[in-house]
């Protein structure tokens, strides 16, 4: 086999892109996105379980049940941070095998849960736990990937790949009922026969994926960078500003994804774990978007007109409670999901343009942008990720302390109008706007 290590890597050349660049960057395009889609998939895995623990003898509560569909989210942030840092240290393609074949533990942990009578809650917990190994897939590949691409295409091709990752979401919303539902058919002894086939039917996907990674993948050279030179960007204010906002968009996104079935059981009649999918599915279809407009008119506009779309989603389900409408409940929740798919599309566009802006207006030195880039890609996801636990546990307090979510929204609610001010205030107002094309 051929050596998967590239140490001649010139994307911005515009020969070199279009004699071998652009044939590479996409196979490894390809293949990143195969792995993270499923690690989002297991991730995700927990927030439809969840929702048949009671049907199969599990009395866990509704604050329970919620707990269980954030602890991978909390999980899966910090696990962002190493993993962000090893794609430096192994390279991206040795990197992308070891995250996908890690996968096997929580979808072994999920199967022993649900075929265990008796299992208690706290196992539960740590099952859904090691879920959160998913989480941290997103951002080695998005750090891995955005070395690949030249600053024209950066936008859209991490838009690209976000996005095929974030419909694993969707992906596993609509395969567990499927290969569960022969389960709800079983005699009242056996309800839950086959919930463990949500893992089941994972398994060799997994195995495929850290195959095809293995064979078709490349390590770039350029990637290995001193752990001085990834630590670098945490003096800029704009890795914090960056990573704040990244909570608002990805955290809203993922924090939704895992409520929002139970949200649907909960507050309506049910039928939650079968229309849930719908969500992530457009929220991930429309991250390309995000970065296909920051490409053209730049991500701090798309991020700014995103919060507002967010504060306008979140208005709409505070009235569909308010009215007992489902459908108005239904279509707020799903132009949530659209704006976070936008806004993360636009976030993660803005953080290559402003390091290369740094890094160009500091010492004229690119590849050092690109590597406090890829740093912070991985940082602000992790940061962002907390959002996805932040936002169900919110829910599972507001149910618990006033019977209702309508407080936790109103929380929501203030969260996105700061954002919006922090947008505008470091790039979009006059005194801002030194950092062109953000």
């Amino acid at each position: 086999m051929r050596d998967r290590w590239i140490t001649h890597w010139e994307p911005e050349d515009p020969e070199f892109w279009e004699r071998s660049g652009s044939r590479i960057a996409r196979r490894n395009l390809i293949f990143s996105i195969f792995a993270e889609h499923l690690g989002f998939s297991v991730w995700l895995m927990w927030s439809v379980v969840a929702v048949y623990l009671p049907a199969i003898g599990f009395p866990f509560d509704a604050d329970q049940l919620l707990w269980i569909v954030a602890v991978p989210n909390l999980v899966g942030a910090f696990m962002r941070l190493p993993y962000t840092a090893a794609v430096a240290y192994f390279g991206g393609r040795t990197w992308t095998v070891i995250t996908a074949a890690v996968l096997l533990l929580p979808l072994t942990l999920l199967i022993y849960c649900v075929t265990t009578p008796g299992t208690p809650y706290w196992m539960f917990l740590l099952a859904a736990a090691t879920a959160g190994f998913g989480g941290g897939n997103f951002a080695s590949s998005m750090a891995n990937i955005s070395y690949f691409y030249p600053e024209r295409h950066k936008g859209s091709a991490l838009g690209i790949n976000a996005a095929g990752g974030n419909i694993g979401v969707a992906v596993v919303q609509v395969a567990i009922p499927l290969v569960i539902g022969i389960a709800l058919l079983g005699t009242a002894q056996q309800p839950g026969l086959y919930l463990q086939n949500a893992a089941i039917v994972y398994v060799i996907p997994v195995v495929a994926a850290a195959i095809c990674a293995w064979l078709y993948m490349d390590d770039l050279a350029v990637v290995r960078a001193k752990l001085g030179t990834q630590l670098s960007a945490l003096r800029s204010k704009h890795t914090w500003v960056m990573s704040f906002l990244y909570i608002g968009t990805f955290g809203s996104f993922i924090g939704y994804s895992a409520a929002f079935p139970l949200l649907i059981n909960t507050q309506f009649t049910g039928g939650g774990q079968y229309v849930s999918f719908l969500g992530p599915l457009i929220g991930s279809l429309s991250r390309p978007a995000g970065g296909w407009m920051s490409d053209r008119v730049g991500g701090a506009k798309v991020t700014a007109w995103t919060f507002l779309g967010l504060g306008i989603g979140v208005g709409g389900v505070l009235l569909s409670l308010a009215a007992d409408s489902f459908a108005l409940f239904l279509v707020s929740f799903l132009a949530l999901f659209v704006m976070s798919g936008i806004g993360n599309g636009s976030t993660y566009r803005m953080i290559p343009a402003i390091f290369r802006a740094e890094a160009l207006r500091a010492d004229g030195l690119i590849t050092r942008g690109q590597t406090q880039a890829a740093a912070v890609i991985g940082l602000a996801s992790a940061i962002g990720a907390l959002g996805g636990f932040l936002i169900p546990r919110g829910f599972g307090m507001s149910i618990t302390q006033t019977g209702s979510i309508v407080s936790a929204l109103l929380v929501f609610l203030a969260g996105y109008a700061v954002c919006l001010g922090a947008t505008w205030w470091f790039y979009l107002r006059s005194r801002s706007r030194s950092l062109a094309g953000v």
